[in-house]
């Protein structure tokens, strides 16, 4: 019998929704074709043991061509389990808000965790947690970073196939504002003064929102440089309060560090005069 030569594939959970995993299992007409082309040896959400002849585990023994990670680190034996898949991986990509920047979770990260314990559980001494939920990115290096909450078909589709073809993956890291445009969406916040977060949030949704009238609340998180202060601005000029401009970047990627800047931005840009109104 031949070895099998196609390159393994691992699929790793940890703190989080398993959206981001079922994202590939709604691939449903193009998992199949990658099926020939990749060997699927972990992947606990679709299979109830690794490489269908050994037990199921957390751990995996690999080795493993590209391992996707999803979810964020919330406990110590997190730690401990991310640095054994990142030893046991050729290439490691994180995929999702969860993983990329800590989650809605990562809401603990600007409170007392020890409230939130006693407040959720009826006996909190039984659970053991960090005080804070971070991304894979903290604790290993990460080959690349696939954004979205939950991520998108295509741009998982394209991360596979780049890595498998040791090739750099075509994600672009411009703003939602770019697909508004490229779909003929008339922009909501010029037209109707709807606070939008589009201009600072990374593309790769579609611009889904926008298009049906609603302000884009930056669900794929932070875009590449994005410029703050004029963000903060235009959302005290749309109506937004101080607490609200806060309130709205700490949601799905709340604990991405491009956002640190945002409570002080939010709290000078209150107590600033307010500008004259310009024609848009």
């Amino acid at each position: 019998m031949e070895p099998d030569r196609r390159p393994s594939l691992a699929v790793w959970k940890f703190a989080s929704c398993d959206g981001c995993q079922l994202t590939l299992l709604d691939c449903e007409d193009e998992l199949l074709p990658l099926t020939d082309r990749v060997r699927i040896t972990h992947f606990l959400e679709m299979s109830s043991a690794e490489d269908s002849r050994e037990p199921a585990t957390l751990a995996g023994s690999g080795p493993y061509d590209l391992s996707l990670v999803d979810g964020s680190i919330t406990t110590d034996e997190d730690v401990r389990r991310v640095h054994h898949i990142r030893r046991i991986s050729r290439r490691l990509v994180t995929i999702g808000a969860c993983a990329t920047a800590g989650g809605i979770q990562a809401l603990r990260n600007f409170a007392d965790v020890e409230e939130f314990r006693a407040a959720v559980y009826a006996s909190p001494e039984y659970i053991a947690t960090l005080d804070t939920s971070t991304p894979i990115s903290a604790h290993v290096p990460v080959d690349f970073e696939l954004r979205g909450c939950p991520i998108d078909r295509g741009q998982l589709l394209e991360v596979i196939t780049a890595f498998l073809a040791e090739r750099k993956p075509n994600i672009s890291s411009h703003s939602v504002c770019f697909q508004c445009k490229r779909r003929g969406t008339t922009c909501i916040t010029v037209a109707q003064g709807i606070p939008c977060l589009g201009p600072v949030t990374h593309a790769g949704c579609g611009a889904l929102c926008p298009a049906y009238g609603r302000g884009c609340y930056g669900c794929f998180g932070p875009m590449a440089h994005p410029n703050l202060e004029a963000m903060v601005r235009e959302l005290r000029h749309d109506g937004m309060t101080e607490r609200d401009i806060v309130r709205v970047f700490r949601t799905f990627n709340a604990a991405s560090p491009e956002y640190g800047p945002v409570p002080e931005l939010a709290a000078r840009e209150a107590h600033e005069p307010p500008a004259e109104e310009e024609p848009r």
